[in-house]
């Protein structure tokens, strides 16, 4: 966890907004913790000068509660009780705000005011002590004679948590899972049309809701009410969102009850008084196909008076539960391995990763699933795609990147890791960019027309190929260089677009080669068999050898040969996939 943290805040919003590693750790876990934006993550930090031994106060208006936080960001050396006292220290000074407003820093003084306000509200107040490092044997007997005196004081009771690297960690798994949005919602439901329910120890209600009230659930055109389902809207073309459709445009719209499988809801709370539904952590699990659409037939829906639709609501807190739930219920419109992993712990703590480093990207993990308008597009990041590039990249595998079902299944294990930087992201989407601009019309670079009709397989032998340019050139066959290093180098030299050309020359030679040797027992060559085989990719690696062997006898043919060539520190073993 300390090596994933100190990677994080080298990223450019900590490094230009925090003068030190102390105040980027608190700002990173005030915002991958407790979910604040980057504004406000700012917002809440008082570290510095004057500021009373309080890191930041973050105030959680959903949970009514305020956190204070203390950061002592250590490798693995033990802490003492120092800190332990700091927050002590400030938890009684936190008894005399006026004094403590009076002495404290700018940022401290605006945030107490806030902090001041939540109190009056009746809000519970939290301080967290974070760490990685751990605490020696008096500290931790400290520790617990500190947690009785806060929690037994009659003026300002708190509760007062270490955070050390083991609950740091537990903690970040439990962000990436956390809704949120938060949605909260609430319905009147019709009598006589519902009845509520204990199954297996869980609060159900089933519904038959009006289906123009299903205009006014939150969250259906952003996407945010369908966080916990495995894919967004498929649009209007889907067979199934066509049949929806055209059932609310036609004659047998009463019977949309009687037609549709219903709608699974499920939320953190709800509580029903009298027909008042009340509904908090909101979240459709099956249903987003049927809600997109209603949504997209609004005017017509509005109009229709005695047309329902079944709803499902459950009260499930667990978020392992939810999840089982959701994959469960999705099967009018098949769902793809791609699908069941869009909420896989480390698919979100890419997304997160991600994100945070590049605020105008976007990582897209779920199918149908839309960037916003103001997102560079350079950094919008598609999952499947994303999955496709590991395999051809880091597995030298390209023969089975068309495979989504293989990647999300059988070879998600190896290709998807948590400590994978967004910078290698980003680089594998630079690469693969400039290399599918070679496969447009103008054919650019000359592919043989075989090739050009394999466009689904071929373009990630192509990026496998740019690879191995690096690899030979290094004399590192049997290795992998890091993307994002060889983008950089490319840059810095300028031969990005030459070595994109390169692995397309010898792309275009494997193919040619090998459709002319004699096939054993009289069989035609078949370029989809030999593209979707390992035999293609010695065929390319020794296309690649020929060319770097050749370019000496090019003018100016050494000098780019020799720029491809990376440090050994910057090459890795492929991640085994067969």
């Amino acid at each position: 966890m300390f090596e994933k943290i100190k990677q994080d805040i080298t990223q450019n919003y900590y490094q230009q907004h925090f003068p030190n590693d102390g105040q980027r750790f608190v700002a990173w876990y005030v915002r991958n913790i407790h979910g604040q934006d980057a504004s406000q993550a700012r917002y809440c930090i008082t570290d510095g000068a004057d500021d009373k031994q309080i890191d930041a106060i973050v105030i959680d208006d959903d949970s009514q509660a305020v956190y204070v936080v203390q950061g002592k960001f250590i490798t693995t050396q033990p802490v003492d009780a120092a800190p332990l006292r700091e927050v002590l220290s400030s938890w009684v000074q936190l008894k005399d705000l006026a004094s403590l407003q009076e002495n404290a820093n700018t940022r401290l003084k605006q945030r107490l005011t806030d902090l001041s306000i939540a109190l009056d509200d009746g809000y519970d107040i939290h301080f967290e002590l974070i760490t990685t490092g751990e605490l020696t044997d008096a500290a931790r007997h400290d520790l617990s004679i500190f947690q009785n005196e806060l929690a037994a004081s009659d003026d300002l009771p708190a509760t007062l948590t270490l955070v050390n690297t083991e609950e740091l960690q537990r903690r970040y798994e439990l962000a990436l899972e956390k809704e949120n949005p938060f949605l909260k919602h609430e319905l009147t439901l019709m009598p006589g049309k519902y009845m509520s329910m204990d199954m297996a120890g869980t609060a159900v209600i089933v519904a038959a809701i009006p289906l123009k009230d299903c205009l006014a659930f939150p969250g259906i055109k952003d996407g945010a009410l369908f966080q916990k389902n495995v894919r967004q809207s498929l649009g209007l073309s889907n067979s199934v969102n066509k049949q929806i459709k055209s059932t609310i445009y036609g004659d047998k719209h009463r019977d949309f009850f009687f037609f549709h499988n219903g709608i699974t809801a499920i939320c953190s709370h709800m509580a029903l008084q009298g027909d008042q539904l009340q509904l908090q952590g909101l979240s459709v699990v099956n249903g987003c196909q049927s809600l997109t659409t209603i949504l997209s037939c609004s005017e017509k829906v509005k109009l229709l008076d005695d047309t329902f639709v079944m709803f499902r609501f459950y009260e499930i807190p667990q978020h392992d539960r939810a999840d089982r739930i959701s994959i469960s219920t999705n099967s009018q419109s098949t769902v793809k391995p791609r699908d069941l992993r869009s909420n896989d712990k480390r698919v979100l703590a890419l997304k997160k990763s991600f994100e945070q480093r590049y605020s105008d990207g976007q990582f897209l993990t779920k199918r149908g699933e839309q960037p916003f308008a103001a997102k560079n597009s350079a950094r919008v990041v598609d999952l499947g795609n994303l999955g496709k590039r590991l395999m051809a990249w880091h597995s030298q595998r390209p023969n089975i990147s068309y495979s989504e079902t293989k990647i999300f299944d059988k070879y998600f294990e190896q290709l998807f890791k948590r400590d994978y930087t967004p910078e290698r992201i980003a680089a594998l989407q630079d690469w693969m960019t400039l290399v599918e601009s070679g496969w447009s019309k103008n054919n650019p670079h000359g592919f043989n027309e075989t090739l050009l009709a394999m466009r689904a397989y071929a373009p990630f032998h192509h990026l496998y190929a740019v690879s191995m340019c690096f690899a030979v050139a290094s004399k590192h066959v049997d290795r992998v260089p890091a993307p994002d290093r060889a983008w950089q180098l490319a840059q810095e030299k300028g031969i990005a677009e030459w070595t994109v050309t390169v692995a397309a020359t010898a792309l275009n030679f494997a193919l040619e080669a090998a459709a002319n040797e004699p096939q054993p027992g009289g069989k035609v060559f078949s370029p989809v068999n030999w593209i979707k085989t390992k035999t293609c990719l010695s065929g390319i690696t020794n296309a690649i050898q020929m060319q770097l062997m050749m370019m000496p006898n090019i003018p100016g043919g050494k000098e780019k040969r020799d720029a491809l060539v990376m440090e050994s520190d910057a090459f890795e073993y492929r991640w085994q996939a067969d």
